[in-house]
């Protein structure tokens, strides 16, 4: 299973969730890609087993994986301050991989209903939904 997790900024939600997923299934491997290369080296520092930064890593990384993670703005042009560009929300959005999209208000972009929703929460249910897809396919 190739696992692709897409951040920007500082790279901090990608970093919980590397870690997090890298602690429960250690054996996973996870291609962190940042839109900058600050997010890229937090995700790698977190124990990612691979790491790229920019636009062309995200569509090269984004037809290579089989589940893509990110705060639901790698799939929105032009959000995420500009750093998410329309060739990448592109990429990530026709994609043949199935995304997890983390609700972030952030940027103009507001998911109504998950107003309380936290952090721990969500990466739990990332790890639920690696649980099983890891169960079907073995």
């Amino acid at each position: 299973m190739n696992i692709l997790v897409i951040d920007a900024q500082g790279g901090g939600l990608g970093k919980q969730i590397v870690s997090a997923i890298k602690k429960t299934y250690p054996d996973i491997i996870i291609t962190a890609v940042g839109t900058n290369s600050v997010a890229a080296s937090n995700m790698l520092k977190a124990g990612a087993d691979h790491a790229a930064t920019g636009e062309n890593a995200i569509i090269a990384g984004s037809r290579k994986a089989d589940i893509i993670i990110g705060p639901i703005g790698i799939v929105i042009a032009d959000s995420m301050y500009g750093e998410v560009t329309p060739k990448m929300a592109a990429a990530v959005g026709q994609s043949n991989a199935k995304r997890l999209l983390i609700p972030t208000n952030q940027c103009d972009n507001i998911v109504l209903g998950i107003s309380n929703v936290s952090i721990g929460n969500i990466i739990s249910s990332i790890l639920d939904y690696l649980k099983t897809e890891c169960s079907a396919a073995t």
